[in-house]
């Protein structure tokens, strides 16, 4: 008996689509089921579609994959306005994840004699069109989530977020904005936003190995 490996691979495929389509389909009906019902009937056909734009990575995915790997990061920190600077380094390795939709990042060095590590995850939201991230480390217990859009004639991405100031237990206005500068040369700059007067907090310039 004869085996025709590519007819084969193609109904194997088309199984693997449609289970896709079905899922989108499914989570497309649970998520906007109760907007369907305030704004009336949706058109199925075009929310799968929306679903799908949504979640397929792009050209801006890809640029971001151009910062995939080990990278050198000297910090300058600010304590507060007018304080001296606070030198240190560290290392990040970039890695694109699921599927290439996002870029996650491990930091490990040293910052005011303490052993220090972050993790952040940056992406591109396809429908927001805008960049999107989240940041943990050990010097906290909580999590910072930023967003904001690119700026193609600066090369620069500028996110604005908020975290927890551990002073009052409330919420704190950040700004972040990564230039990139090159392939293998970006700078990262992080600012407070108090009463609506930017204090700059942290900078980091960063080289590819």
């Amino acid at each position: 008996m004869t085996i025709n490996i590519s007819n084969c691979t193609f109904i194997k495929k088309s199984k693997i689509m449609k289970k896709i389509s079905l899922i989108i389909s499914a989570i497309s009906f649970f998520i906007f089921s109760s907007a369907a019902q305030e704004a009336g009937p949706v058109d199925q056909a075009a929310m799968e579609k929306a679903w799908q734009t949504y979640m397929t990575p792009g050209d801006v995915h890809k640029m971001l994959a151009k910062s995939d790997g080990e990278w050198t990061e000297d910090i300058t920190m600010w304590m507060a306005p007018g304080a001296p600077a606070q030198k240190s380094t560290a290392t990040v390795v970039n890695k694109m994840v699921l599927g290439g939709r996002y870029q996650q990042s491990i930091h490990k060095g040293t910052i005011m004699g303490q052993p220090f590590e972050g993790m952040g995850t940056v992406g591109y939201d396809n429908s927001k069109k805008m960049f999107v991230s989240s940041w943990v480390d050990n010097m906290g217990t909580g999590l910072m989530y930023m967003e904001g859009p690119w700026d193609d004639a600066t090369k620069t991405i500028t996110m604005k977020g908020k975290q927890t100031d551990p002073v009052t237990g409330k919420d704190m206005e950040m700004k972040q904005t990564v230039k990139i500068i090159d392939d293998n040369t970006q700078q990262f700059e992080m600012f407070t936003i108090q009463n609506g007067k930017e204090s700059k907090t942290m900078e980091i310039n960063l080289k590819k190995k």
